[in-house]
């Protein structure tokens, strides 16, 4: 039996994002301007196949192929003819699902593998049955013999994403190790160079290593599929449906930094994109997040486009409004703050377009540091995720209480609104870092600001193109979570800020108690994405919170409570309480010295001070107060797997864009696939193999 976490049941949460009512509303030409940046999204989006896994681009050309000729109840008959029970078809069906929904076959959320669940011979029966096969049979024989192998493999490295002996990685080839990440990294930021859009490739050269860093670049063709060709032609005919030349100006910035492999055109397109405040059809494409890159230093592709909700954004800028004042009550020196607070954008967009590996509740860009501290930054909260994201089942509803299992499902979507709100506007948008520039000149008083942990003068810095991510690396994007969510849980006991939401009196203590009981439950629950054969975490949110939950631990006083029990089932359960009377008081204190610590190191480069305070917080023991090896099995026992979302089409009918949805089920996500790229399938398809192929020789 494989173990449950490298498969995905076929009961799995599948929903359809709506879209409907909010792109009814656009004018002629925001249809337009949506359509066409869609359309680029999902061009551009190809590249996160290549940036998963080896095999990630044959799988996805295997399934397109098959799914192209039959669709998925067309393809039922031939499967049953195949001997192929209707629960294996399920399970067939959940896994091309899957792996369009997280384009690859690992995990976006974890980063763990996952593999069809059905025998191995059943699914090539039903490939050799199809009629993509039956009408090229040499090409899909090899097509199977080139993933099959690794399509079904769980040797211990291929189990998750990793570098070098822990895991698989594309963002490297297969003979690089942690200490070439960091030999590159030095050698870029001594180039002034961005690794955002850069995969590196160790080679022989006579004896001597020989380090080849590629760029993701139209005009090289070294790292993406031709698609990205129709992705840069796509951006400029959005161009001429832009609203506002902000619009157009970002349009051309991207234009050339995705011709030419320029980060600093993408910057300066990032600029135009804050500048551009409170647009109907709001965008943002390119290689965004780092948190797949074991190193941490590159970003995944990803685009989205989405449709303003006007109600909830009212809310937003009234938090927005309020930052000034929500600001000063954070637990660290004024001196470790901004020196202005950069008002940003913060919208509620439903979701129209999102071509990545994943769809997050919220988000707050660019990731550009000096963009960030000096010209500011756009918070998102993407409604219609969250409308669906997380509803939950009493019955599906683990490790609580009974007594708090209706509060919670009254207020978890509520709580998390507001937690989003403050984790995004205040959490990634608050707090200095201190720099040194080229020339010397330094952003603070070197000579008077004090670290409040030791009393003595600040004595470490950024230092000329260091940023965040270069400097703490591979914790970088976990503790950055960490010190958000802990913004988050210790404003929403403002009670201004909860009134922002329309949380007032008893409603806004059962908010707060909701938020802070997720949070400790959420810290439970991060046990199922840590690895105890290498010791290491594959998702930064998930640590967080389990680092959160330690901390809250520690603060004793019966704040939190954890205990193993036996379920009704008989089988190992666990139950985590809250005392919401020590919220207050026990729990605002621990988060604030925390909070404060993770400030400062953060503030001063104290690389070695905020490693050590984090990794210290994320060990995984079974010694101590608490087992949390045996809860991590207790967790893996009882775990819910993560949702996956239907997205619509967009489609030109003569002079006006139409909506094309689909049904939020398995068939429903699989058709939504095979109809974005009609028109060039062939064509796209034989690239990616072709550069897939180009490329295998790197990853052993």
């Amino acid at each position: 039996m494989v173990d449950s976490q490298y498969y995905l049941s076929n009961d799995i949460g599948i929903s359809a994002l709506d879209c409907g009512e909010a792109f009814r509303l656009l004018s002629p030409q925001e249809k337009m301007y949506a359509h066409n940046l869609s359309r680029a999204a999902w061009y551009g989006g190809l590249a996160v196949l290549l940036q998963t896994s080896p095999e990630s681009a044959n799988i996805f050309v295997l399934l397109q192929r098959i799914f192209r000729k039959q669709t998925p109840a067309q393809l039922e008959q031939v499967a049953t003819a195949a001997g192929l029970s209707s629960e294996e078809y399920q399970a067939f069906l959940v896994y091309a699902a899957g792996l369009y929904a997280n384009m690859g076959n690992y995990k976006s959320f974890g980063d763990t593998k996952f593999i069809p669940n059905l025998p191995k011979d059943k699914l090539k029966a039903l490939v050799w049955a199809s009629q993509a096969f039956q009408e090229q049979p040499s090409e899909m024989e090899a097509l199977w013999d080139s993933c099959s192998g690794l399509l079904y493999s769980l040797e211990d490295r291929q189990k998750q994403l990793g570098l070098g002996d822990k895991g698989i990685t594309t963002y490297f080839s297969g003979n690089c190790c942690l200490e070439d990440a960091e030999l590159a990294q030095k050698f870029l930021d001594s180039k002034k160079l961005s690794a955002y859009n850069t995969r590196l490739f160790k080679k022989d050269n006579g004896g001597k290593a020989c380090y080849e860093v590629r760029l993701a670049s139209a005009v090289q063709k070294v790292f993406l599929t031709p698609a990205f060709d129709l992705f840069v032609l796509l951006t400029i005919i959005s161009q001429t449906y832009a609203a506002n030349e902000n619009q157009r100006k970002m349009l051309e910035e991207y234009q050339r930094s995705f011709t030419l492999g320029s980060v600093d055109a993408h910057k300066e397109g990032s600029r135009y994109w804050i500048k551009d405040k409170g647009p109907i059809v709001e965008s943002y494409i390119g290689f965004i997040e780092s948190y797949r890159d074991p190193f941490g230093s590159r970003g995944e592709f990803e685009g989205f486009v989405a449709v303003v909700n006007k109600a909830m954004s009212e809310r937003f800028a009234k938090l927005v409004s309020s930052a000034e004042v929500l600001l000063p009550e954070l637990p660290w020196p004024r001196e470790f703050e901004k020196d202005t607070f950069l008002k940003p954008d913060f919208t509620s967009l439903d979701v129209l377009t999102f071509a990545g590996s994943g769809i997050p509740a919220g988000i707050n860009i660019p990731n550009y540091d000096d963009i960030r501290q000096s010209e500011g930054f756009k918070n998102v909260s993407l409604g219609n995720v969250l409308a669906v994201a997380y509803a939950t089942q009493k019955e599906k509803l683990t490790f609580l209480k009974e007594e708090d299992k209706d509060l919670f499902i009254k207020w978890k979507g509520p709580s998390f609104e507001v937690q989003v709100g403050l984790h995004e506007l205040l959490g990634h948008g608050s707090g200095k870092l201190f720099v040194q520039d080229d020339q010397g000149k330094f952003n603070f008083d070197e000579s008077k600001v004090v670290n409040p942990e030791t009393g003595e003068p600040v004595s470490s810095w950024y230092r000329g193109s260091e940023t965040w991510d270069s400097k703490f690396s591979t914790i970088a994007s976990s503790y950055e979570e960490c010190r958000a969510e802990c913004v988050g849980l210790y404003l929403c006991l403002n009670k201004q800020a909860l009134s922002i939401f329309g949380h007032d009196e008893q409603d806004a203590e059962d908010v707060v108690y909701v938020n802070w009981l997720s949070m400790v439950r959420a810290g439970l629950l991060g046990l199922e994405f840590y690895t105890p054969e290498s010791k290491s975490w594959r998702q930064a949110h998930m640590q967080a919170r389990f680092v959160i939950l330690r901390v809250l631990l520690e603060a004793g006083e019966g704040l939190v409570g954890l205990e193993e029990v036996t379920g009704q089932d008989g089988k190992p359960d666990a139950r985590i309480t809250l005392d919401r009377s020590k919220i207050h008081t026990v729990g605002k204190n621990a988060i604030h010295r925390f909070l404060c610590k993770l400030q400062v190191f953060k503030s001063t480069a104290d690389v070695d001070g905020g490693r050590a305070l984090y990794d210290g917080y994320s060990t995984v023991s079974d010694s101590g107060a608490y087992n949390f090896l045996r809860l991590r099995e207790t967790v893996l026992l009882r775990k819910e797997a993560r949702k996956m979302f239907v997205q619509a089409n967009t489609r030109v009918s003569g002079d006006s864009v139409e909506l094309v949805e689909y049904e939020g089920s398995a068939a429903g996500l699989i058709c939504s696939f095979t109809e974005r790229f009609q028109e060039d399938a062939e064509q796209l398809e034989t690239n990616l193999l072709e550069l897939n192929k180009r490329d295998a020789t790197c990853w052993c």
